[in-house]
């Protein structure tokens, strides 16, 4: 026992944030998926959600540092109706967690994760695809306070955020910049959602806390080994790889939630 956590539940969840920490570092997204829907297999899902608000803040720290200050303000200016839009509806998401029933969110969190795999799948087409993927969004600034906010609810109830990832996808930007903006985006996010799950009191007894502050410590270690390695692996293997991982995650949620 460590912090009143047992070490059956400390080192699976170390394992899986690293891991989700490195994929991160790699691909810029996928940190709060992973390591919700990994550490849901030994804590409950709520708990699994607001275990990774801490991580999720501090590991995009480092890549939010990849944009330099003028990509940052200019970032910054571009995106602020979606970040509002997305902070407010975030909010909301974690004050309806505690009343989600744990069957609910956990086969939620398994659709979304299935769900994410499909849209982000290249290899069978996906009616509509084009359309959400296009820059429709970027031109009707209602459009980004709109999907922002749905964004934000879902990403608030489950650290869920394909359509912020869709989103970005969408403007065709620099891999570099992607993943400075994407981690901007969720950076401004998870910094209102750490005083929420406080005043929320989502944390309960103070062990949620701590090991929310550890995960965030090997998350962060994870983070800057992707980061080494970005370079060094091809692009679609990581894709493909963390792809097939999501989906037999996502999978065993959705059988779980129903009691198979």
């Amino acid at each position: 026992m460590v912090l009143g956590v047992s070490t059956d539940v400390l080192v699976p969840i170390a394992i899986v944030v690293f891991f989700a920490g490195a994929v991160t570092g790699v691909t810029g997204f996928g940190y709060a998926l992973i390591g919700t829907v990994g550490s849901a297999a030994v804590l409950e899902p709520q708990q699994a959600v607001v275990l990774m608000i801490i991580p999720v803040f501090v590991s995009n720290i480092p890549l939010v540092r990849e944009l330099s200050r003028d990509q940052l303000r200019t970032c910054g200016r571009r995106f602020l109706p979606f970040i509002v839009a997305a902070t407010v509806g975030t909010v909301v998401g974690m004050a309806i967690l505690q009343w989600i029933p744990t069957a609910l969110l956990t086969f939620a969190l398994g659709v979304f994760t299935v769900g994410y795999v499909v849209f982000t799948q290249d290899v069978v087409p996906i009616p509509g695809r084009r359309y959400v993927t296009s820059n429709t969004f970027e031109q009707h600034p209602t459009a980004q306070l709109g999907i922002g906010f749905g964004s934000g609810l879902i990403f608030g109830a489950s650290n869920v955020g394909v359509s912020m990832v869709a989103y970005l996808d969408s403007l065709d930007l620099d891999r570099s910049i992607f993943v400075g903006v994407l981690a901007l985006i969720f950076l401004g996010i998870s910094s209102i959602r750490v005083g929420a799950a406080w005043v929320l009191d989502l944390y309960g007894s103070g062990a949620l806390v701590w090991l929310s502050v550890g995960a965030a410590l090997v998350g962060l270690v994870g983070v800057a080994s992707g980061q080494r390695i970005r370079h060094l692996l091809p692009e679609r293997f990581i894709d493909g790889f963390v792809l097939v991982m999501l989906i037999v995650i996502g999978i065993r949620l959705v059988v779980t939630s129903v009691g198979v």
